[in-house]
Order: structure tokens, then sequence, then C-alpha cells
């Protein structure tokens, strides 16, 4: 795929949706932290269900490094991994305390230092929280990506790497949620609307259904 095909395609998906949001609820990075670390292998409505109960009796990461996992292991026991997630929760608040003074770093090499936090997590964070160029490639992205042609690879971190060498730093900042957001509700896994696809004159995929 050429970069002018490439480019428009994320600026029709932008025109969709001008202002982006994640589906999280959050209110402070420290919240979107958690909440991203809960997200792995489960939905954005499955943990907007039990954060509410998790921040009230841990709002900050002093609090939430006092807990124990057993204590976290109730309020979070309907997502999947739920006791590698409170395990993994306790201990990245009690780093916070120690070695960010309470703060979530704006790093990617301090974020992913972080119990529990790897490339994706850490960029999500980067790009929702902090606005930084960042790509976070979940499954979404990868299929839309591979899919269509914009970014090809065999893994997340190949095709993350590739769109943010590929795209303008500007459009990174949102594009994170325009792929994703295409691939969740159009750009589906399975029975793809491709009738209703806004790029699907620009789509690359060779098994594509016909599009009249």
């Amino acid at each position: 795929m050429n970069n002018a095909k490439r480019l428009e395609i994320v600026r029709r998906l932008a025109a969709l949706r001008p202002n982006p949001k994640s589906e999280l609820d959050w209110r402070n990075p420290f919240e979107l932290l958690i909440a991203v670390m809960l997200s792995a292998q489960t939905t954005d409505k499955k943990v907007n269900a039990v954060t509410p109960a998790l921040f009230a009796a841990a709002p900050t990461p002093e609090a939430m490094a006092a807990k124990r996992p057993e204590d976290i292991e109730p309020m979070i026991s309907s997502l999947g991994l739920f006791r590698n997630k409170a395990k993994n929760i306790c201990a990245t608040a009690a780093a916070l305390v120690e070695r960010h003074h309470c703060q979530v770093p704006q790093t990617f090499e301090e974020l992913t230092a972080l119990p529990g936090v790897g490339e994706k997590t850490a960029k999500v964070v980067l790009n929702v929280a902090f606005g930084q160029p960042w790509m976070a490639v979940d499954t979404h992205i990868f299929r839309v990506s591979n899919r269509t042609g914009l970014a090809c690879g065999k893994t997340p971190s190949i095709v993350g790497a590739k769109l943010e060498k590929l795209l303008p730093k500007d459009l990174l900042v949102d594009g994170h949620h325009w792929i994703l957001l295409h691939g969740r509700y159009c750009c589906t896994a399975q029975k793809p609307h491709c009738s209703e696809c806004p790029i699907a004159d620009l789509c690359e995929w060779k098994d594509k259904p016909t599009v009249d």
C-alpha cells in the first residue's frame, strides 16, 4: 500500500470520529493504567463494571499499595486472569509509590518496567493519558492493519512500529482510536460490514466480499 492511500484511509476514519475517546472509564492516569491492565483478554464493558468499586476502595497508588492481592481479587473476579491481575496491580501500585512519587511515569521505558505492564498497556497510557504519538496495537488494530494492507506484520509489535513510522505524528495521537473503533464496529473479525465500510474502495484485503 502506498502512503497516499494509507493517509486517505486514516483521514476517512478520522472524519467519522473527529473526537474519539477510550471506551474505558477513567478520571486520572492512575485509573487509566489500572483499567488497561485489567482489560487484557476481556472487554472494556466488563472492566468498567468492576472499576467503580475498585477505585472507591483504593483511589490512589498509596491506597492500592496498601491492599493485598486477596483484597483485590473479589472486586475483579468477573474478569479473566483476575488473580494474576490483582497481584500485578498491587505490585505496580507499590512501585509507583516507591519509585515514582505516586505518579504514573510518562516514558515507555519506565512504564514497561512496572509489574504486569507490557508494550500495549504502556502505549495506551502514553497515548490516551498524556497525548503522546504511540500506536498501541490490540486485536482490532492488528486485524484491520493486516486485512486492509495499512501496515502488515506477523506480530502486534511489528505492526505498531510500522504505523508509528508511516503515519504523521499528529495522526498517531487519535489514530489508535480511529483504527481500533473501526475494527470493533465495522471491520469485525467475523462477518465484517464491508458494504458499509467507508474505506472499502481503498482496502486491499484479497478476500474482501464484493462491494457494489
